[in-house]
C-alpha cells in the first residue's frame, strides 16, 4: 500500500476515535455547551470519514490504491 493510502487509513481511524469521544462526551456532559461541542465533533468525524473513503475509492478506480508496494502473493 502506498504512503498516501496508509495515511488515509489513519485518517479513518482518527475519525472513528473522534466519533467515540463524541459519544463518551455526550454521556458525561453537564451542560448544553458540551452538547454543542460533542455534536460538532461527531459531525466533523462523519464528514472526514466520508471524504477519506471517497479518496480511497478514487484511488482504487485509478489503480493507485496499492501502487508503491509489491504484492507478497507473487
Amino acid at each position: 500500500m502506498n504512503k498516501n493510502n496508509q495515511i488515509l487509513l489513519e485518517v479513518l481511524q482518527l475519525s472513528e476515535k473522534m466519533a467515540e469521544l463524541a459519544d463518551l462526551g455526550d454521556q458525561a456532559r453537564q451542560d448544553v455547551g458540551c452538547g454543542v461541542l460533542f455534536g460538532q465533533l461527531r459531525d466533523s468525524a462523519f464528514k472526514i470519514r466520508k471524504l477519506a473513503r471517497q479518496e480511497m475509492e478514487a484511488h482504487g478506480r485509478r489503480g493507485t490504491a496499492t501502487r508503491g508496494k509489491q504484492s507478497s502473493k507473487g
